[in-house]
């Protein structure tokens, strides 16, 4: 009987081929494809989390987890999806107007993946319309990234737009990026701050009482 902490373990060690084989063998021998989630990808990317938030991991090692993470969960999705295990949220992320960084945004994309939520990445030089477009559809939360300080202002125009349409209420808008804080994101009204990735998960969490 496969472990799922050896599942665990091989995300945190970012053995892509092994958490695939492993989530294969857990799935032909009946496991319950939540327990495999729960159990395997999202409890070995939590660690991954901490320890980058520990300074024990840095990028470079996120990613090559987070990579693990997705061939265990490309095996597994299509199972998830036939046995009705819903997301715990659906996040729209993307980089501002006028901004072309990342890194940082898929970061934090892979970490809220890891973490069981359904993400809507909207790229980068993303305008106010697209996020209002997301929330329409059901996204509970929109993160917004911004690395240039010239660019901060939209992150202003996203939730005026969101109060003008009148959904505003609908949503919880968390901000992050290299030259912001949370005093910025008081002043502007949005719901949340973090100042990395695993703090995001944490955060959001937080907002949406889970």
């Amino acid at each position: 009987m496969i472990n799922l902490e050896k599942i665990a373990e091989s995300v945190i060690s970012g053995k892509a081929e092994d958490v695939k084989n492993m989530v294969q063998q857990a799935i032909d021998e009946k496991i319950s494809p939540k327990k495999i989630l729960d159990e395997g990808l999202i409890a070995g990317m939590d660690i991954v989390g901490k320890k980058f938030k520990n300074n024990e991991f840095y990028v470079p090692e996120v990613l090559i987890a987070a990579r693990a993470m997705h061939r265990g969960l490309d095996v597994l999705k299509p199972i998830l999806v036939k046995t009705g295990v819903k997301p715990i949220a659906k996040i729209a992320i993307g980089t501002v107007k006028g901004d072309l960084h990342d890194i940082g945004k898929n970061l934090v994309s892979m970490m809220f993946q890891g973490a069981g939520f359904e993400i809507n990445d909207l790229g980068i030089d993303v305008s106010s319309a697209r996020f209002i477009e997301a929330v329409k559809q059901g996204a509970q939360v929109i993160g917004l990234s911004a690395l240039l300080t010239t660019t901060m202002p939209s992150m202003k125009e996203i939730i005026d737009s969101l109060n003008k349409e009148g959904i505003r209420n609908k949503v919880k808008v968390i901000i992050g990026g290299a030259p912001l804080t949370q005093e910025y994101a008081d002043e502007i009204g949005a719901d949340g701050y973090a100042p990395d990735a695993a703090s995001a998960v944490d955060k959001v969490k937080e907002l949406l009482q889970l």
